[in-house]
């Protein structure tokens, strides 16, 4: 009899303790996302094999460009609290206008960071993305305004940014970066 009460008991708070770990092993896997001041958000992961702590600061576009179904975005990515990468999504289809110094496909864009005007060539990565320089990153998380105009099939296309409010000092913790004046 005393078998079956506690064989009961176990199945109990097995049947009790499975929903819990499936809660901690999703909330754990997915990145959770968080507000980082004005239009930016903010998500933090794990890097599984090496415990790199990875963050990335997202904001969306103001305008919806034609041909598209999504928003350009501008996402800043930081590992164990330096700078990895900055990057331009079009989300619009898109080719490279000119090779790089190693012959590596570029686009020429020209950036404007509140009010100044400035022309950059990014990478082109993977077909998908253009890599900001570390500047024009720097510029941004101090900025007001932001927009970027690039070349698509359909001629130039400009994506509009409103950047004011991203919380400085989580950006300098999460990335070592500080903003700096065009």
């Amino acid at each position: 009899m005393a078998r079956a009460i506690w064989s009961q008991l176990r199945m109990k708070r097995s049947v009790a303790v499975v929903p819990l770990l499936f809660a901690v092993v999703v909330t754990s896997a997915e990145p959770t996302e968080i507000s980082a001041g004005g239009k930016w958000t903010r998500s933090e992961t794990e890097e599984k094999m090496t415990g790199a702590k990875r963050v990335k600061f997202d904001l969306a576009a103001d305008n919806l460009l034609p041909d598209s179904d999504q928003k350009p975005e501008v996402m800043i990515y930081c590992t164990d609290g330096k700078l990895a990468l900055g990057d331009f999504h079009p989300h619009v289809r898109t080719r490279p206008n000119q090779p790089g110094f190693w012959g590596q496909p570029q686009m020429r864009v020209v950036v404007r960071v509140d009010k100044t005007h400035s022309q950059r060539s990014w990478n082109w990565v993977k077909g998908d993305f253009l890599a900001m320089d570390k500047d024009t990153t720097r510029e941004i998380i101090g900025a007001q305004i932001f927009k970027v105009q690039f070349l698509t099939p359909d001629g130039p296309q400009i994506a509009e940014f409103s950047p004011g409010g991203l919380d400085q000092q989580m950006v300098r913790r999460d990335c070592g970066l500080k903003p700096k004046k065009p």
